[in-house]
């Protein structure tokens, strides 16, 4: 690996670490502003239907993750028609099925909380969320498909432009609607659902340019070729199902927590944060190893292939250490940070050396996934997450009866290891399979 390709990576990914850092900080924003009310139900209600909402945007992540290592792949093939077509594909999907969510909005907000087991209080609250923000639907969809795309041809500073705008426009409307005019939990969503829209709408302007420099042109029978919708369809149908085993992870980590009251509940959503921010950072080194790696597959070249996946995995190391470093001596200050009530910020800090530990497991499987996006082998990563998944819910079982919410985190410490591991087997492998 020489210089020039250290430097690669972090073209790719520098751009992506500081818009990444900005959803996180969204995050954190959002529990500050409802952490500094008076009671921990508001917490609670916003964790409930934020986890809802993930629930049903991560099961979309497709469109992200697909339109990315499929754009990859045509962009290092140099065919300036398919790099169009992807985006466009991607758009065909996810704005018919973005309408589809808000027709059916009512009957997915009755199952969610017929599975959720959370007090009243925070039932109601996180029902308000949730009839609120269901409007963005198709801009959050349409702004995942632009993401992928950016990352694709590898222009990530058009996608750090397009989600500092997405992010900033809901930070502030965030501290308008809540801090403002009192709007509290559906403040914050409507913050989300306008700041989505304003980001499609920006995106797209971003993309012009791009277009203009790549050539070639919107071809509607290539758009729609059907050889070319089938493995779009194959390839998102499998990063569905992946992406929903994940999901249902985090959304039983959320309805379990609720279980043991909503201290706990608000505790775990705190902590949570810390999760999200190392999730963020190590996503832009997965995002150049789906770019770089995705090319390099485009092109048939098996040694920049490894070269690129080695550069990030060496470099997502030393930014997950990093990462536990801080949690372990700034802690308790950022959790602080995140509450005023004093039995949640104590409860926190109770389960803290969880997040302290989680960076080094973590590093594996976000890169990994990277890897294996760029290389469009979505079936692959399909079984490793429903083989973890199932890890995940057998250690739950044991263990959360034993230790209680420590069981909670051990289970979900083990699933990030149990990404790691089932991915890591099946490398040798893919990479055995390039240029063939």
């Amino acid at each position: 690996m020489d210089r020039e390709l250290h430097l690669r990576v972090w073209r790719l990914a520098g751009p992506i670490v500081i818009s990444n850092i900005s959803v996180p900080l969204l995050g954190a924003v959002d529990t500050a502003v409802i952490g500094h009310l008076p009671e921990p139900r508001f917490l609670g209600g916003v964790a409930v239907g934020a986890m809802i909402f993930t629930f049903i945007y991560w099961g979309f992540g497709f469109l992200r993750m697909g339109t990315g290592g499929l754009t990859a792949q045509a962009f290092g093939g140099e065919d300036a028609d398919e790099v169009r077509a992807c985006l466009a594909r991607a758009a065909v999907i996810g704005i018919p099925a973005a309408f589809l969510l808000i027709a059916s909005q009512s009957p997915i907000a009755l199952a969610a909380f017929w599975i959720v087991e959370a007090t009243p209080e925070v039932e109601a609250l996180a029902a308000e969320y949730f009839f609120v923000r269901i409007w963005g639907a198709p801009a959050t969809l349409m702004n995942f498909a632009l993401l992928g795309w950016f990352i694709g041809v590898q222009n990530t500073k058009a996608a750090l432009w397009h989600q500092l705008v997405l992010n900033g426009v809901n930070i502030v409307l965030d501290l308008v609607f809540v801090l403002g005019f009192g709007w509290d939990v559906a403040g914050v969503a409507a913050a989300t659902a306008i700041a989505d829209a304003v980001a499609v709408l920006f995106g797209l302007w971003l993309a012009l340019p791009v277009l203009r420099r790549l050539g070639g042109a919107f071809v509607k029978s290539k758009i729609l070729e059907t050889a070319k919708l089938r493995r779009t369809m194959a390839l998102n149908t499998d990063i569905f199902m992946r992406t929903i085993c994940l999901v249902s992870a985090f959304a039983y980590f959320t309805a379990k927590g609720a279980t043991f009251g909503n201290v706990v509940l608000a505790a775990n959503a705190v902590l949570l944060n810390f999760q999200t921010f190392m999730a963020h950072a190590l996503d832009a080194l997965a995002h150049a190893a789906e770019a770089l790696g995705g090319r390099a597959i485009g092109a048939g070249d098996r040694q920049a292939f490894s070269d690129a996946v080695k550069a990030s995995m060496f470099w997502a190391l030393i930014v997950a250490a990093g990462f536990s470093v801080v949690y372990l001596v700034f802690g308790p200050s950022i959790v602080a940070l995140l509450s005023g009530i004093d039995e949640v910020r104590a409860t926190a800090e109770d389960y803290i050396w969880w997040s302290v530990a989680m960076p080094m497991v973590a590093v594996f499987p976000f890169v990994l996934d990277g890897v294996f996006l760029g290389a469009t082998q979505g079936r692959t990563m399909r079984n490793a997450m429903i083989a973890s998944l199932a890890i995940y819910l057998a250690c739950c079982f044991l263990l959360i009866p034993i230790f209680g919410n420590d069981g909670l985190w051990a289970a979900l410490l083990i699933f990030m290891g149990a990404r790691g591991i089932t991915l890591g087997i099946r490398y040798p492998r893919l990479e055995r399979s390039i240029g063939d």
